[in-house]
């Protein structure tokens, strides 16, 4: 084989492997509050790009629970949004952000994750298997009801509060998010 030749071979390898690799690593994610997921990536490293969940990286950080959801997993997180936290009561994230408050901030975050890698497609398959409404427990102790309104999965705390996946399956190398139009809360 000449040097061109060999060489053409090479970088038509480059240009496929390059390219393969940008598919790989993005796993053609949803966008997320204007920012790329990357499937590569866990579900902390990704969450700090989303201007959406600005509110939920701080809660997180507060909460102590960083090392915990850049762990292994798998999780599944109903992550909500900025809009979902100003919905709360006036200061009731001010309030929980307290050092003093951290079990309690704990206690709400845990209850949007599952120790389990849920696709929406699972979900949907364990809502219809259940007759219409699917219990989901979760690493914080609350028991989410799952069930169908049209095509959306909807999620239903022990307080009645709905919330709706508004984004579904973002991949990430320890689980994934769904994001969630609600902050759900602990029966208290």
């Amino acid at each position: 084989m000449t040097f061109k030749k060999t060489f053409a071979a090479t970088a038509a390898l480059l240009i496929a492997g390059t390219a393969a690799f940008a598919d790989g690593h993005s796993m053609k994610n949803p966008m997320v509050g204007g920012a790329e997921m990357f499937a590569d990536k866990n579900i902390v490293e990704n969450a700090v790009n989303s201007a959406d969940h600005t509110t939920l990286v701080a809660a997180v950080k507060a909460a102590g629970l960083v090392d915990t959801l850049m762990g292994e997993g798998p999780f599944t997180v109903f992550a909500p949004t900025n809009d979902a936290f100003a919905m709360l009561q006036a200061g009731t994230v001010e309030t929980l952000l307290k050092p003093e408050n951290k079990a309690a901030l704990q206690k709400v975050l845990t209850c949007h994750v599952v120790a389990a890698n849920a696709m929406s497609d699972a979900i949907g398959k364990m809502i219809a298997d259940d007759d219409g409404k699917h219990a989901v427990p979760t690493v914080g102790g609350c028991t989410l009801q799952a069930y169908m309104d049209g095509d959306n999965i909807v999620l239903e705390d022990e307080r009645g509060r709905k919330a709706t996946v508004t984004i579904a399956d973002v991949k990430q190398s320890n689980g994934v998010i769904h994001v969630i139009d609600t902050v759900l809360l602990p029966k208290m």
